[in-house]
């Protein structure tokens, strides 16, 4: 009997019930409980603080600067982690683990993924800061001492991502379309616009939307190649480590960071050509991915 490729193993428990009106409602599902998620944390703000205080700190999310303020920020993820989870059940009468793919592949793909581009994002770094200076933010003593509960929340964040994007749609839209150009590619595109942020980017906003589309592209690819989560996700991962702990970029989500960068998010002339830089580094880790996991 021939084994099953991968990708096909990874979406045949979503062939069970592969109508797209369970995929429209479990969207609506996905929608209630993030919001739900959501209400909740609202509620148990204003039952520990009063309602002045607690809309004060609901405010302080649009620019999360304290550390505080950012795990708050990050936690809201967690009710995108619960939501597809409760759409596969309640719609699709599937397990949860199936989101992830086989266990041992999503660990070992996770581990080598976030291993081989923090490594790459490492050496980046070091080029970076030949042309800039970062900027003392979050005191090294605290950084450390909040760091396991950032990796923690930053995990969440990223996993709850990859779990609704490379596990649920892509899964979904797999078991009714044969064509990459609507599993891959619609995941991406959604993936993008949820990152619309014209208040932060300024006009990089549509340049942001396009970069992230083409990292969920990446992450659709190795999701694709691999039949599990676990490589997007370790890509994922690292990226955020990157971007929200070690060297964040003024004007974005900067409260855990132990530095941030000389240059706000929304300076064109300077975020511009670096958006580039960063997506020709994506190429050269999703290269490295597709070249280790194969072997």
């Amino acid at each position: 009997m021939t084994k099953a490729l991968p990708f096909t193993a990874f979406v045949a428990p979503a062939r069970r019930r592969p109508e797209i009106w369970r995929l429209l409602l479990g969207l609506v599902v996905i929608a209630l409980v993030m919001t739900l998620w959501v209400a909740l944390s609202t509620g148990a703000l204003v039952f520990a603080l009063g309602l002045d205080r607690a809309m004060t700190v609901m405010a302080r999310l649009a620019n999360p600067v304290t550390p505080a303020t950012t795990f708050l920020l990050l936690s809201t993820f967690i009710g995108m982690l619960l939501a597809p989870m409760a759409a596969v059940r309640l719609l699709h009468r599937r397990s949860v683990a199936s989101l992830f793919g086989p266990g041992r592949i999503v660990l070992r793909h996770f581990v080598a993924a976030l291993g081989i581009a923090m490594a790459i994002y490492g050496v980046t770094l070091g080029v970076w800061s030949t042309g800039f200076d970062a900027l003392s933010n979050v005191p090294p003593g605290l950084w450390l001492a909040l760091l396991p509960l950032s990796l923690l929340a930053v995990a969440i964040q990223t996993g709850a991502e990859e779990l609704l994007f490379r596990g649920y749609l892509m899964q979904q839209l797999a078991a009714r379309f044969a064509t990459p150009l609507i599993y891959m590619l619609v995941p991406s595109l959604l993936f993008g616009l949820l990152h619309y942020d014209p208040i932060t980017m300024g006009s990089n906003s549509w340049a942001v939307v396009g970069s992230t589309a083409f990292f969920g592209l990446i992450a659709a690819d190795l999701t694709n190649a691999t039949g599990s989560i676990g490589a997007a996700w370790g890509l994922h991962l690292a990226n955020n480590i990157v971007a929200i702990l070690l060297v964040a970029t003024q004007g974005t989500i900067t409260g855990l960071a132990l530095f941030v960068t000389p240059y706000a998010a929304s300076e064109v002339t300077i975020t511009g050509p670096l958006l580039m830089a960063d997506l020709a580094l994506v190429i050269v880790v999703w290269a490295a991915l597709r070249w280790r996991l194969s072997r």
